[in-house]
């Protein structure tokens, strides 16, 4: 009989109602398609999946390789990793306070009076005899969560989990996005540094035929001059793209988690080729970013904390108990004869706060108003990516044709002025124009091409990398004993 009220008491807390607005997803304004999408390839079905390695589009092993690498070595992702398990025990921590908390007792003291009364010693003749006491026992308390602040509580940690992992699998997006551009631009410098090294080959025989003629005396002096500074400023460019691709090969080798000294890349003359990518739904993309997705838990973190505000204006209920023994002997503390028990319960109800709980309230609402102004931005800011950067590899993949008949006609054009400075019906300045011209053209066509490239990365992050917001884990994996109460 007394553990009925225990029981209705219990029953009562499972069957709890949960005060606050209930979580509903809000909506984002979302176009019907991209607009710069216009001629691309739609995504098929198979391309709303999950991709998973995603740089294996650009065809290259050693690429792969680093990639890989990224997830297991780069300390950025592990801080935020070790971010996303800190807010899993947060979780914990906060269901944990659905249960009783028990705590286990046990003493032994011996008291008497008069001096040496502690060791039954005499005093003037008068024996004084100490008293012993032994208990033994556990005690619990539990704040009955009848109107679900708790469970409000648990809620907003559960979403704020689950956006700590959106945060962990947008930054290892970002890292393997970045480490691929920065890759990629690592190649757009070797063939860079090839056509600078081709065009040194080519001034070099222009210098020999200037000196011949000079030799001949049928050019000037000043003929020998122009062509070896063009040679030797273009050795310059050539040295100087070291540097560049020195600051690459150590930004690969931070983002792989390895110092610069450690790590090298050999350079690699392989043509680069831009992807064909496939393109989603602008709504399908709600789902496949996880910005968005950190973003849209964001405000059911937010939503359940105005429940919790809320639940302050209710009576809060405990219930407390004991059970033990005492005893004079410590042979006799377990008989039955010296058990002692207790419960009880308390009510407490707030009655003035001079407006607290209101003003709590109303900062969770306006936090909650805030949370769904970000996720509406961060949204419009993800169709925005995806149009620039459709946009980007239209215009330039338009730029690289044009750009292409440009090179093949400054090619022919300084074969002909070479040719036309061997028969004298030309002067040099005319040879040495044109051939700056065709290497200002090369140069413009190879750096085309690192904007493609460039822009297909940042086309295949903004559309999420592949990633699903199903990959995401929900509460039950974030702790399975969440499942015993609603």
């Amino acid at each position: 009989m007394r553990t009925l009220p225990l029981l209705a008491l219990a029953t009562l807390a499972l069957a709890s109602c949960k005060v606050g607005p209930d979580y509903v997803r809000p909506d984002a304004e979302t176009p019907p398609a991209f607009k710069e999408a216009e001629g691309w390839e739609p995504a098929k079905p198979a391309d709303t999946t999950s991709r998973g390695s995603w740089w294996s589009v650009y065809n290259d092993p050693l690429l792969d390789s680093l990639e890989q690498q990224v997830a297991i070595s780069n300390q950025n992702l592990r801080a935020s990793e070790a971010a996303f398990r800190e807010a899993r025990a947060v979780v914990h921590e906060t269901e944990a306070t659905l249960f009783p908390v028990v705590t286990g007792t046990g003493t032994a003291q011996r008291s008497g009076t008069g001096a040496g009364a502690n060791f039954g010693t005499s005093s003037g003749g008068v024996v004084h005899r100490a008293g012993d006491q032994f208990t033994l026992g556990a005690s619990a308390s539990w704040e009955i969560d009848l109107w679900g602040k708790i469970r409000r509580q648990i809620e907003s940690n559960v979403a704020s989990a689950q956006a700590s992992a959106a945060d962990l699998a947008n930054a290892e997006l970002s890292a393997q996005a970045l480490l691929a551009a920065d890759y990629l631009q690592l190649r757009i410098e070797d063939q860079l540094k090839k056509i600078l090294d081709d065009n040194v080959d080519q001034f070099q025989i222009s210098l020999k035929i200037t000196q011949n003629k000079y030799r001949s005396g049928v050019s000037a002096r000043s003929d020998v001059a122009s062509a070896q500074a063009l040679l030797d400023g273009t050795r310059a460019q050539s040295i100087a793209v070291g540097v560049q691709r020195a600051a690459l090969e150590h930004a690969i080798a931070v983002l792989i988690g390895k110092p610069p000294a450690e790590f090298s890349i050999a350079p690699d003359l392989a043509e680069l080729h831009v992807p064909e990518i496939p393109v989603v739904v602008p709504s399908i993309l709600l789902e496949r970013r996880p910005d968005i997705a950190a973003a849209e838990r964001s405000i059911q973190s937010s939503n359940a904390l105005v429940g919790v505000a809320i639940a302050a204006y209710y009576p809060t209920v405990s219930l407390s108990g004991s059970y033990g023994f005492s005893s004079t002997q410590l042979g006799t503390l377990l008989q039955g004869a010296n058990s002692i028990w207790a419960v009880g319960g308390q009510v407490a109800q707030t009655l003035f706060d001079f407006g607290q709980r209101t003003a709590q309230v109303e900062a969770a609402r306006a936090f909650y108003d805030e949370s769904v102004a970000t996720y509406r931005q961060t949204v419009l800011t993800a169709f925005q990516q995806v149009e620039d950067e459709l946009a980007a590899l239209r215009i330039l993949q338009q730029e690289d044709e044009v750009q292409r008949s440009a090179v093949k006609s400054a090619q022919e054009a300084v074969q002909l002025f070479i040719n036309q400075y061997k028969a004298g019906t030309v002067d040099y300045t005319s040879v040495t124009t044109a051939q700056t011209t065709a290497l200002s053209d090369q140069e413009t066509q190879i750096n085309i091409l690192a904007g493609r490239l460039a822009a297909s990365v940042a086309l295949i992050e903004a559309l999420g990398g592949g990633w699903d917001a199903g990959q995401l884990p929900n509460d039950e994996q974030l702790d399975e004993g969440r499942r015993f109460f609603p």
